[in-house]
């Protein structure tokens, strides 16, 4: 028996508060599993700032990877093995995918990418292709096999029905994030039908479509997705935490190539900050190196970057205001920079405008930037139609994209009258404080 069709000699199972058990036969996944690339996950939480305002959010991304394969394992073991349209020689290939492709996440995520212009995704590829443990499990699959997975997370695999069980609007990847974000913040919205959904999942050469009798389950699969964007992962504190570790590191590279002296040098930051980040030196970062230094760097002599990492270590957030793009509002903005800079509050730090955006549902539309691949319903009589087609409450929110804008600023600054008592009043005036 070859080591891509080899199983352990009992299965294996982890305890999971969202599908109950995930389940390892086959040794490849287990050894994947071990493997000190995806351990690192660990130290890398799932929701990144969003601890900061629901206080069960600490979850991490090996808890999310594993369970996106868990729901792909019972997607093709339970419901697409045998049929026609699937090919089951894929399935090794579809299971390292679902565990890997979350493999080049860095620390707080989105932030951190932002900061240093970054693609998780890139990363994922070079630890999968590159002088890694997990390369060399793949490898002895075959020699090729690296490549596959990389493709399939990548969205580039010849065969789109494997890419959609990885990435589409309803896959495995979301169907777990949803469900598990909901679990550790608390909240109710992310909860839907999961088992319904797969039930009704049904693999059609190179698509999975959804037996039309399950349609509202899908409709509220939907729903949950839109409530859990705007009422956990667009939280505005969330934000203002982001806003505050963005503003941090942005200051700390500011710092670092204009010469200044760091009491405790940041040596795991200095190739970013070069921007000739390695793999090497991209792995040895994770949130509690991050957390160290922030640690570290409140004792340092630069008062911007040692207020903003008090700030967050110690949870003293931005407040916030809304903010519209208009002439009007660009106008305010103008004056309160100008107010900012009088009152000896550097604007480039402590009035930071952040934008949030989310499109819940849309369908392909030639000449987009974006391919959005719809899903699509199986009618009783063979006809496949995209979903908004058939479903009203789909149809009202397909491609209608909501955007929210907030203006963050230091509220405990502004009321501070030891100084600059006239223009901080101004400036709370203009805040509406």
């Amino acid at each position: 028996m070859g080591y891509s069709n080899e199983k352990l000699d009992e299965e294996k199972v982890f305890k999971d508060p969202v599908h109950r058990y995930v389940h390892v036969r086959d040794k490849v996944i287990w050894d994947l599993i071990g493997t000190k690339e995806f351990q690192r996950l660990r130290r890398i939480r799932q929701l990144g700032t969003t601890y900061l305002t629901f206080h069960g959010a600490e979850h991490s991304r090996l808890n999310h990877s594993l369970g996106v394969y868990e729901i792909v394992r019972r997607i093709i073991d339970d419901v697409f093995a045998g049929r026609e349209d699937w090919n089951g020689e894929q399935r090794l290939l579809v299971l390292c995918a679902a565990l890997l492709h979350d493999l080049g996440h860095g620390p707080f995520s989105h932030s951190f990418e932002k900061v240093f212009d970054l693609d998780h995704e890139d990363f994922t590829r070079e630890i999968i292709l590159g002088d890694t443990e997990v390369n060399q499990i793949l490898r002895k699959v075959e020699p090729n096999f690296p490549k596959k997975v990389a493709e399939v997370i990548a969205k580039t695999y010849q065969d789109k029905l494997v890419v959609s069980l990885i990435s589409s609007q309803i896959d495995a990847d979301r169907m777990d994030y949803l469900q598990r974000d909901a679990y550790f913040t608390g909240v109710s919205y992310g909860q839907f039908d999961m088992e319904r959904i797969l039930r009704v999942m049904r693999p059609r050469e190179d698509l999975v479509v959804i037996k039309s009798s399950g349609m509202h389950a899908i409709e509220d699969y939907i729903m949950s997705r839109y409530q859990m964007y705007w009422q956990v992962y667009f939280h505005p504190v969330s934000r203002s935490a982001e806003v505050i570790l963005k503003k941090i590191l942005h200051r700390a590279k500011h710092l670092y190539n204009t010469g200044y002296s760091f009491k405790r040098e940041p040596s795991h930051f200095f190739s970013l900050f070069k921007g000739e980040v390695n793999l090497k030196d991209y792995l040895k970062l994770d949130e509690g190196i991050m957390q160290y230094y922030f640690q570290q760097w409140e004792e340092e002599s630069d008062p911007i970057l040692s207020d903003l990492c008090s700030r967050f270590v110690n949870r003293n957030l931005f407040k916030y205001a809304e903010y519209q793009p208009s002439n009007e509002g660009m106008t305010k903005l103008i004056e309160l920079t100008k107010l900012f800079k009088k009152a000896g509050i550097d604007p480039d730090y402590y009035l930071v405008v952040d934008s949030s955006s989310d499109l819940p549902y849309d369908f392909y539309r030639p000449g987009e930037e974006e391919e959005r691949l719809p899903i699509h319903l199986l009618k009783a009589n063979g006809e496949i139609r995209e979903l908004s087609r058939e479903s009203e409450i789909v149809d009202a929110i397909s491609g209608k994209r909501r955007t929210d804008h907030k203006l963050y600023y230091p509220l405990d600054l502004l009321l501070d009258e030891s100084s600059k008592k006239n223009v901080k009043r101004q400036i709370r005036e203009l805040l509406g404080i």
